[in-house]
């Protein structure tokens, strides 16, 4: 698995243990299952890995340092990457856009989003270009 550690990236370590826990669930389910069932199989595969992580981490979404709701995760690893999963047959601009979104909602400056629908597992990694450093007094830390 370290061919997938890219010292360039942020959390690069990280994010390699996380896209290899997804391919060990792909290649055992592959595709044609819902999403949620991935999500029950991701669960198991990163609690084996030692990942620490929150499932289904309600966060909130704020505007103008206002709350204005919140928006569950699929994944919070480390309390840094955002993890979305889709099982949909390919993904679009849509799903990419949707995905960024959250990552500047939450001001979380990496996230991964991983489709199980295709026939070959799908990996986007994602940066936060608008993240902010945690902790200067920012609301969605």
């Amino acid at each position: 698995m370290n061919y997938m550690i890219n010292e360039q990236y942020k959390h690069s370590e990280l994010t390699a243990k996380i896209i290899g826990c997804a391919m060990k669930v792909h290649s055992a389910l592959g595709n044609g299952f819902q999403e949620v069932i991935y999500q029950r199989a991701l669960e198991i595969e990163m609690q084996d890995e030692g990942l620490d992580f929150r499932r289904e981490f309600e966060m909130p979404v704020y505007y103008k340092n206002r709350q204005i709701g919140s928006r569950r995760v699929d994944f919070l690893v480390g309390d840094a990457i955002s993890v979305e999963l889709k099982a949909i047959i390919q993904l679009e601009d849509v799903h990419l856009a949707q995905a960024i979104n959250y990552l500047e909602a939450y001001d979380l400056e990496v996230g991964l989003l991983i489709n199980f629908g295709a026939k070959s597992l799908e990996i986007k990694r994602l940066t936060n270009k608008k993240f902010k450093q945690k902790n200067q007094g920012n609301p969605n830390v």
